[in-house]
């Protein structure tokens, strides 16, 4: 098969909902059940590139045919070409103290970006990564100190630049990817697990009485904050040209729309292709 590998770097707040709440979060984000890991699950990214070319119609330039809607995306009792995986996290925007935000990931989530990498024909070479908890690598100097939200961390190496060469072509902006190097920083998969589960923000909203302007019904969500990275997996089963189809449509527009809230700005990603080979 065909396949791909598409980086999108949240611009906006993004709420992929769970339909479930959990304790006093009424609508918290979609999970991986076994790490906690925030996802965006491939039905629902699939589902949103189908609703981006159905949005084409109402422009001038990239307009999808039917015929081709249903080829790369299938229809009632026929599947399409396309093949969508889940949408991975792999950095995530933690507040530093001490410091500007940090770019955070931890050993399992590069070891599992190297695996998809090499499942797309894109092998690449990260050393192994052992990292204690309450220590970090990054680019300051070993010993350094870091407090991230209220826990603090010491630096015990440098951030290896095969991880930075590996991150940068995830990320459409040039001057964005250049403050990977001062922003990243990884910790132990059990430190990142725990601002993985508590680290997103909790945003209440409400809905008034329009006479009394009182409230009326008040809950709680949670969303991912921008500037998260995230990547999917994206193959044709048929080896047809699903894949340049979206790569067209990617290109030509550069941005996505996925999750809830889009009406108040939420769920936008910058989009960007690695190409990939045969899987």
């Amino acid at each position: 098969m065909k396949a791909s590998i598409f980086g999108l770097l949240a611009e906006t707040s993004i709420h992929p909902g769970a339909g479930q709440d959990t304790g006093f979060v009424d609508l918290p984000v979609a999970r991986e059940a076994a790490t906690d890991y925030p996802v965006v699950v491939g039905s629902s990214f699939k589902g949103a590139l189908l609703s981006y070319t159905r949005d084409l119609h109402k422009q001038d330039a990239g307009q999808w045919s039917e015929e081709q809607r249903n080829r790369v995306f299938g229809k009632q009792e026929h599947g399409g070409s396309l093949v969508v995986s889940d949408v991975r996290l792999v950095l995530l925007p933690i507040r530093s103290l001490t410091s500007h935000y940090k770019w955070v990931t931890c050993p399992h989530l590069l070891e599992r970006l190297q695996r998809d990498m090499h499942r797309v024909g894109q092998p690449m070479a990260i050393a192994d990564l052992a990292v204690d908890d309450q220590q970090f690598l990054g680019a300051v100097e070993t010993g350094h100190e870091l407090f991230l939200e209220e826990r603090q961390f010491r630096c015990s190496g440098p951030l290896p630049a095969d991880v930075l060469k590996t991150l940068e072509p995830l990320i459409a902006t040039a001057t964005t990817r250049k403050r990977l190097v001062e922003q990243v920083v990884i910790i132990s998969d059990s430190d990142f697990s725990w601002f993985a589960r508590y680290g997103l923000a909790i945003n209440a909203r409400n809905v008034l009485d329009n006479e009394k302007k009182t409230s009326k019904n008040l809950w709680y969500e949670e969303t991912i904050p921008p500037d998260s990275l995230f990547y999917t997996l994206l193959f044709d089963r048929n080896d047809g040209t699903a894949l340049s189809d979206i790569s067209s449509m990617i290109k030509h527009h550069g941005y996505i729309q996925v999750g809830g809230n889009e009406t108040v700005g939420q769920g936008w990603f910058a989009v960007t292709e690695i190409a990939g080979g045969n899987s």
